[in-house]
Formats: C-alpha cells, structure tokens, sequence
C-alpha cells in the first residue's frame, strides 16, 4: 500500500469521534503516524465582515481540531499524532489529502446529519474520489469472530479489494470471507459459459472462478482464517446480508457490472448507505 500515514477527518460530531477512534488504532496496528484532520470553511451565502471574523471561525475550527487529538492520544498513546487545520469544503480537502495518505477515515455520519444512521455527504462522496482506500466507520459490535467481508467478482477493484482486506484480517487477528455473489445471467457471462448451461454447472464455474481469483492472497497470508462463500444472488443482496455479521465490509469501488464513467458502482454505494457495519471502498490507486 502507498502513502505513510493515515489520515482521518474529524467534525466533532460522534460519528467523527467513532472514526478517530478507528484510525488511531489502525496507526497503532500499521505503525503508522496518524493525521487528523480538520477543515474549516465561511459556509453562509453573505461574505464575513473582516478578517476578525474569519478568524473567529478558523479559531473554534482549531478547537474541534483539539478534541480530536485528545481523544486519539487516549485511544493509542504510543503513536505519533499531528494535525492538519486546512480552510476548506471538507470533500474537496480530505481528497487532496489522500495523495499522500495510505488510508482515509471518515465517520458515517456528520455533524450536519441529525438522525443516527443518515450517512454524511462526506461519506458519500469522498470514496468515489480519494486517492486512496476510504474507510467510512459505523458502530461496531464489538464481537472477535465478527468476520471482515470482501466482495470478489473478478475486475480490478475487487482484486484491489481482496488485498485490503487481508491485510486488514491479518492487522486484526480477523477471519476473512471472500464473498461472490453471482445470479445465473452474470455467471454465464463471467466464465464465458455457454448460455444453454445447466445451472449446476454455471454454479460449479463460477466456484471455480472464485477460488482462483482468491488462492494468491490465502498463499500470501497463509495465517488469515480465510473463507469462500458463494451465494446465488445479486451482489447486493448478497453483501448486505452477510453485513450483519461483519466487522467490516470491503467492496471495490466499481466492479464489472459498472456504468462507464461512473466514480462508483451501485454496490458500493449500496454499502455506503445501507450496511450496518463500517465499509471500506478501495479503489485500484490513482
């Protein structure tokens, strides 16, 4: 993975303090500095009336900034922490950030978001343009054998995917279930089969397909519990179903079924919004 640190935006919200949290352990697992983040912007539609003003709101954009430094040092006193106060929208500064960050952490929801579960604009859209992984944290139960679920279909976000998330597995001491979730037409044109299959031998194919795509990584990680699990069903359906019992969900940011043109698919936008436990999209790095 490129980048020497990681980074996590913090609000000041509960949803910030969660993904705060969450990075300073993640430093701490990856021997990494952490920088946290802060960006403070003039966000009404009439101009501030002088630089006193502006530095009233950069000063309690600082303030936040501290909270959040606070709260990392007691969750892993041995790391290196730093601070980053950056005068801007919060989407537009944590993605120039993400150059030279090994890992971006947002919480799902912002200070702007009033309900528990209403996932933050900055959760939306960050994953779809980060230079590098985007992980967007929700409550965790708490549970070791809680698996870490990557999404497998084969394109080269998911291969990008699959080497997350066995790194993760690895960090934490996890079990990893490598999940397809295929339905007839989509495995047919997946493993070039004959259209008139049986389906027994679409489903025989497409495991097959499946164990290939993930034998390098169990030889790479021969410690990682590591599981396949094949399910006939879209991938949506599969991956939000198998988010109830995960740790974290990894999905690529666009699989084969993509749209061109489009910065992420409908599954992994399905996830941002939808799956219960925090998700990591990963795209192959820009």
């Amino acid at each position: 993975m490129d980048g020497s640190q990681i980074m996590v935006g913090f609000d000041g919200s509960a949803g910030g303090e969660r993904a705060v949290r969450w990075a300073a352990r993640e430093a701490q697992l990856r021997h990494m500095p952490l920088v946290i983040c802060h960006a403070w912007d003039w966000s009404y539609p009439v101009p501030p009336s002088g630089p006193v003003v502006l530095g009233v709101v950069r000063k309690m954009g600082q303030h936040v900034l501290d909270k959040g430094l606070v709260i990392a040092r007691e969750t892993a006193p041995q790391i290196t922490v730093r601070e980053r106060l950056v005068a801007g929208a919060p989407q537009a500064v944590l993605v120039n950030q993400s150059h030279h960050a090994a890992l971006v952490v947002v919480g799902a929801e912002g200070k702007a978001e009033h309900a528990e579960g209403i996932i933050g604009s900055s959760a939306i859209r960050l994953p779809a343009y980060a230079h590098c992984p985007v992980v967007v944290v929700r409550q965790t139960t708490g549970r070791r054998d809680d698996p870490i679920v990557v999404g497998v279909d084969g394109s080269a976000s998911a291969e990008a995917a699959l080497c997350f998330g066995f790194e993760e597995a690895a960090l934490r001491g996890r079990p990893l279930r490598a999940l397809y979730g295929y339905w007839e037409p989509e495995a047919i044109a997946a493993c070039d089969t004959d259209a008139r299959a049986e389906p027994e031998e679409v489903r025989r194919m497409a495991a097959c397909r499946l164990e290939r795509i993930v034998a390098p990584w169990r030889e790479k990680y021969p410690y990682v519990d590591a599981e396949t699990s094949l399910v006939m069903a879209p991938p949506r359906q599969a991956l939000l179903e198998a988010a109830q019992g995960a740790e974290l969900m990894v999905v690529g940011g666009r699989g084969l079924g993509g749209m061109q043109g489009l910065r992420l698919g409908a599954v992994s936008s399905a996830m941002l919004h939808q799956a219960p436990c925090s998700v990591a999209i990963v795209r192959p790095r820009t």
